[in-house]
């Protein structure tokens, strides 16, 4: 119990922290105000954040918790291929509707010069193991291809959403990231599909 109490406050403190910074921006949001947001301590926020900084990676959480309610509702006998670019436009809209474009840019450019964890990369993460959960399913179920490994298709995926969000960014945001997604992940994606 005590795990999910922790992962709970942990939860609280990073979803204030983003809706600050989506509302009033970074720079603008202080330690103070996330603490009060929460509900929760400034002992707990030190206890999981070195500062405000460190809260920038913590955006793979927003991530993780967002497929972790769509693992939900997704329906079982989706055709796997389409399960995937579900997630994506799902994922997507999040980001569209709820993250700035400022704080990703800054996310994008902190796991470049990190030399700590590359939260984006971590293979324990949610996000990986459902996408590798549901590669599987599609070539056991014979809708992705068996020639090549569930990892590899992983890793094509997630280079191919992150190849978009980083674009994205670059462009200033000056489309929708939802939009263009919709059309480009099944393009990028399409080759692994098995023909039926």
């Amino acid at each position: 119990m005590a795990k999910k109490n922790a992962r709970n406050t942990k939860g609280r403190i990073i979803q204030a922290a983003w809706q600050l910074f989506y509302r009033q921006g970074y720079d603008d949001t202080t330690v103070e105000e996330i603490i009060e947001a929460s509900g929760t301590s400034r002992g707990s926020f030190y206890h999981y954040f070195e500062g405000k900084d460190a809260l920038l990676s913590s955006v793979s959480f927003l991530f993780d918790e967002k497929y972790e309610e769509l693992m939900e509702t997704m329906d079982p006998e989706m055709d796997r291929f389409d399960q995937l670019m579900y997630l994506n436009r799902e994922l997507f809209a999040m980001i569209e509707n709820s993250i700035s474009l400022d704080l990703l840019a800054r996310l994008y450019s902190s796991q470049l010069i990190t030399r700590g964890d590359k939260h984006l990369l971590d293979h324990n993460r949610t996000y990986y193991k459902l996408l590798r959960q549901i590669v599987l399913q599609g070539q056991e179920r014979g809708e992705l291809r068996g020639d090549v490994t569930v990892n590899e298709m992983v890793r094509v995926y997630a280079l191919c959403e992150r190849a978009l969000i980083y674009d994205w960014c670059l462009s200033g945001g000056d489309y929708s990231l939802l939009q263009y997604g919709r059309t480009m992940m099944p393009m990028f994606f399409q080759g692994f599909r098995t023909a039926q």
